[in-house]
């Protein structure tokens, strides 16, 4: 398996902050996804979009977990899009979605309907 570095762009959608997530998310994944998650203002709400994210491990679980105690000491709220069924399963179990709300792509703030 051929590790990708993660991507984290950032794009203002309405109200909210978009992240799109390109790459693996591992343990070095903790400054692109931290440094993301820094360019919300105070109150913006985060959308994560996982839809080019190819792998996450155990660490990267991790750093996931980190981002979310940020938001939630922020009083942030935190969103996922682009979960394949493998990822939200995973969410699921590790209680990760008692933390954030999972949407459906076409959920996206400021998509075409």
């Amino acid at each position: 398996m051929t590790q990708t570095s993660l991507e984290a762009l950032t794009r203002q959608a309405d109200d909210t902050l978009v992240v799109e997530l390109r790459g693996d998310i591992d343990g070095d994944a903790r400054e692109a996804l931290g440094a993301a998650y820094d360019v919300a203002g105070p109150g913006v709400p985060v959308l994560l979009d996982f839809g080019g994210v190819g792998y996450i491990n155990s660490t990267g679980i991790a750093v996931i977990v980190g981002v979310l105690a940020r938001a939630r000491a922020d009083a942030r709220p935190v969103s996922a899009m682009g979960l394949s069924a493998h990822y939200r399963e995973i969410f699921e179990v590790t209680r990760l979605s008692d933390f954030l709300t999972i949407l459906p792509p076409t959920d996206e703030p400021g998509a075409a309907t």
